[in-house]
């Protein structure tokens, strides 16, 4: 039989570890994974707490996802565990996701999960139990360059994933593999369906998986009472227009919630224009007050196979999961790098990701810091 992971020898040969998140894409990947012959154990994390979870839908990592990815374990006949990662999951990333709000920022767990819990901790557990790698169902593709393995964008571009692992270093890239990155969403299902596994019809996680129906702010409330600390609104200028009950219900470039009709000389509509945690302030200007030629990243995570040259070089950054990539040229820096962008972009959020394409490859990414 083939070897479809590139393993080397007879799929029989290895044992693979599989990260069983409950829903249909993981449920697949296990499935196509037996079938083609490899010893295969399942690996479902625990990561908050498992009483509040068992009512919550529509999210990863929930009591009844343990359950369904119990179930599809048991139809595949494969070995399954459940690892409680719950304080590892309050300590790297609940923790941080709250710090990151108070201090201004609009930070994305789900990096720091995938980064950290997901494959940093399960890739060393694996490692341990003699796994020859961990393969999950992630949608974005390993592919074989001439100096390592690469991350590539995702086939199906609506399904793609890569702006969430742009923190995947390159010794973890060398055990991950990701056999969906090449096909699309409904062949995921089909294949759920053929192999009859319940969960081919599950419908898929929509929220960050503790917090429920995207309600940030009142998360970081609980895990940070002093969030709810009030503050003033103020123009550019400074002058005082309104108040808050907390900048955590705020983003740069948001627009809604700020109770201001316009900008203070009635023309424009206001924008969230940056937040000054110190004092509490949120600062509100008309969208002209967001654009920035210049972006600062920190902690790069450089997926290249050279080092950035002095001179910098050519990349598209998406500055928003949802946002198009942006022609930039890219610089390092001793914090991390900056960014040059050919055109203004608007409303770039400190604690967002800048990720770094050339083409479909995935070159890393970091956090931004804010305008350079």
């Amino acid at each position: 039989m083939s070897d479809p992971l590139g393993l080397g020898g007879r799929p029989s040969d290895h044992l693979v570890a599989v990260a069983m998140s409950g829903g249909v894409d993981s449920s697949a990947v296990a499935g196509l994974l037996v079938e083609a012959g490899y010893r295969v154990a399942g690996f479902t994390l625990q990561l908050y707490d498992h009483g509040a979870a068992l009512a919550k839908k529509g999210a990863c990592c929930a009591g009844q996802d343990i359950h369904d990815a119990r179930r599809v374990a048991d139809r595949l006949g494969i070995a399954h565990y459940v690892l409680d990662y719950e304080a590892r999951f309050r300590d790297q990333v609940m923790a941080p996701f709250a710090a990151s709000y108070l201090a201004g920022e609009t930070p994305i767990p789900c990096v720091l999960c995938n980064r950290t819990v997901k494959f940093a901790d399960l890739l060393g557990l694996s490692r341990d139990l003699g796994a020859a790698a961990l393969v999950t169902g992630h949608y974005v593709r390993r592919v074989e360059g001439s100096a390592g393995p690469e991350l590539h964008r995702a086939a199906d571009a609506a399904r793609d994933q890569s702006y969430f692992l742009f923190g995947t270093t390159k010794d973890q890239l060398a055990r991950l593999h990701f056999p969906l990155g090449s096909r699309p969403k409904s062949e995921t299902r089909a294949i759920a369906g053929r192999l009859g596994l319940e969960v081919a019809s599950k419908p898929d996680s929509q929220d960050i998986c503790f917090v429920p129906g995207g309600r940030y702010a009142e998360v970081v409330r609980k895990l940070r009472p002093e969030a709810e600390a009030p503050g003033d609104i103020v123009d550019l200028s400074g002058r005082v227009v309104g108040r808050h009950k907390g900048i955590a219900d705020f983003t740069v470039g948001q627009r809604r919630g700020l109770g201001l009709g316009a900008t203070t000389d009635g023309t424009e509509p206001s924008y969230v224009v940056r937040l000054e945690p110190t004092t509490r302030r949120v600062v509100a200007g008309p969208r002209s007050a967001l654009a920035t030629t210049r972006v600062a990243l920190r902690e790069l995570n450089w997926l290249g196979d050279a080092p950035i040259p002095e001179g910098g070089t050519e990349v598209e950054v998406k500055l928003r999961s949802a946002s198009p990539p942006a022609a930039a040229r890219l610089f390092a820096t001793g914090s991390g790098a900056e960014l040059h962008l050919e055109s203004p972009q608007h409303g770039v959020a400190p604690g967002q990701a800048g990720v770094l394409y050339r083409g479909d490859r995935v070159l890393g990414g970091g956090w931004i810091a804010g305008a350079a």
